[in-house]
């Protein structure tokens, strides 16, 4: 009886995965109740899709209209393949080169002396599907076990008004929280949290704010 329950589960969660690498189900690929907000006021209630990669984003009321991030200020989604409320707003920022242009960044957490944001990409993991890798694939706490796809992250921190990539090394993270570095890195060390995982970076980042 426990064979086949197990066989069952199995089964159950190689087929999310399969429907997650093959259905186009990550976030980036459906459409979600949300509304836009441009850079004049107006605001745009419907469903709502939105691409990275190319700083688009578009919404589905009566037809179909893009909107680019030079013409956007904020959007907000209501996810519903993860679940929560996600917010991205469009930010002056160099992807390659010196120019700048508007990017959209999603706000992960918030607070007056540090910001934490990401840009979310699908990548190929070359790594054999584990047992649990569709659950592991929740964008709020990191990285996969495994499959053929998986959502990466690059992370941008705003502090004294600059915004700058992290590169997801301790160091670099301590420095950025260079006047609280020792109770970070106590903090970090106590509750076994990791410089390069996305719900310990949510944790560390509320914590400065806390602190300061």
């Amino acid at each position: 009886m426990m064979i086949r329950v197990f066989v069952s589960i199995l089964t159950i969660f190689l087929g999310l995965s399969s429907a997650l690498a093959q259905g186009n189900q990550f976030p980036s690929q459906v459409w979600h109740q949300g509304q836009i907000i441009t850079v004049n006021g107006q605001v745009y209630r419907g469903l709502v899709k939105y691409d990275l990669e190319n700083n688009l984003v578009q919404l589905q009321d009566n037809g179909i209209t893009t909107f680019g991030a030079s013409n956007v200020s904020q959007f907000e989604i209501f996810d519903e393949v993860y679940g929560g409320i996600r917010s991205f707003y469009t930010l002056p920022y160099s992807l390659a080169g010196d120019y700048e242009t508007p990017v959209f960044f999603e706000i992960l957490t918030e607070g007056d002396e540090i910001v934490l944001l990401c840009r979310e990409q699908i990548v190929i993991d070359n790594r054999g599907m584990g047992m649990y890798g569709p659950m592991a694939m929740n964008p709020l706490w990191g990285p996969p076990i495994g499959g053929v796809y998986k959502l990466a992250f690059n992370y941008y921190f705003i502090k004294d008004g600059k915004l700058q990539k992290y590169s997801l090394k301790k160091r670099e993270l301590l420095d950025i929280l260079g006047d609280r570095a020792d109770e970070i890195d106590l903090f970090m060390r106590k509750n076994r949290l990791s410089h390069d995982k996305r719900g310990d970076l949510l944790r560390i980042t509320a914590y400065y704010n806390q602190i300061k």
